[in-house]
């Protein structure tokens, strides 16, 4: 029996991206379970894959806000996934805040001038909050 965590990143900068990517290969390897990645870089796909979708079930959540659209990733439905999943990885203070009034207590702001240094410290997090969480609460799959 192998152990998966999915990881739902919405995130439209994909030098951040694949930072943090490669900060999870490297913690992937430290930990007793599989690592699955979903990546939306707009916030339309949030509405149309994730929000409707009750199929769709993320251990942990990175939750920026969509900066080339011009919308936000904020309208993820925090309450259906619990705010206790969702790590907010926003550059701007006042989404920040906003997601914070929704119950969100994981926050770190993005500093888009030191993204090597971001991406560690959001990785730290996500492994803190795997090593929290109770297996049964994982995606629990047999491997034949």
């Amino acid at each position: 029996m192998v152990l998966h965590k999915t990881i739902l990143i919405l995130e439209d900068d994909l030098k951040i991206l694949s930072l943090i990517l490669d900060h999870l290969s490297e913690l992937e390897g430290d930990q007793p379970y599989d690592l699955s990645v979903m990546v939306l870089t707009n916030h339309v796909q949030v509405q149309e894959l994730i929000n409707g979708n009750f199929n769709v079930h993320p251990d942990i959540i990175l939750l920026d806000r969509d900066c080339k659209l011009g919308g936000s990733f904020h309208i993820l439905d925090i309450e259906r996934f619990g705010p206790g999943r969702v790590i907010s990885i926003s550059s701007v203070p006042e989404y920040n805040e906003q997601v914070k009034k929704r119950g969100i207590k994981r926050v770190i702001l993005k500093d888009n001038s030191h993204k090597e240094e971001f991406a560690d410290k959001v990785v730290k997090e996500i492994a803190a909050l795997l090593r929290v969480m109770p297996v049964e609460d994982s995606n629990i799959h047999n491997i034949t």
